[in-house]
């Protein structure tokens, strides 16, 4: 999977092997087990809406995986002012590792996916948020053992 932009593209076998991969990374903090999977990695985040809880919870994230995260509000950016996503998509391809983006539309994200070449996280649009929707079913698994 190299994107994350909606539920309804993953499979159930890819939600199960992000919910395993997130209860193991989970195990390994909680047991001090070293885990610098993105050792010199870079995410851009990108929030046109703000949100203390999705910027601390990737800033956190990437700090616990070994990679930075670099904040980038709509102030640092020109995006719908002036420079169209692609140009902006092809740009940050050039610096960074990927991106999670939290704005308005869908399309942002979907233009960010096809223009630039790194991977895409959706942290919030007006069509849907997957980051916490897979978070939620980590809670339901974790607390019910199952889904059904």
């Amino acid at each position: 999977m190299k994107h994350l932009l909606k539920m309804s593209d993953l499979s159930k076998a890819d939600i199960i092997d992000i919910l395993n991969l997130a209860d193991q990374l989970k195990y390994e903090l909680k047991h001090n087990i070293p885990h610098r999977h993105l050792e010199g990695k870079t995410l851009g985040m990108i929030f046109q809406k703000s949100s203390t809880r999705t910027r601390v919870s990737f800033e956190t994230g990437m700090y616990q995986l070994g990679g930075n995260a670099l904040f980038l509000s709509s102030r640092d950016l020109q995006i719908g002012r002036g420079e169209p996503v692609q140009d902006t998509a092809r740009v940050l391809s050039r610096y960074l590792d990927g991106i999670m983006i939290r704005t308005f539309e869908q399309k942002e994200v979907e233009d960010l996916s096809e223009f630039g070449n790194i991977p895409i996280i959706n942290g919030l649009t007006d069509y849907c948020h997957p980051c916490q929707v897979l978070a939620d079913l980590m809670t339901v698994r974790e607390y019910k053992g199952q889904f059904d």
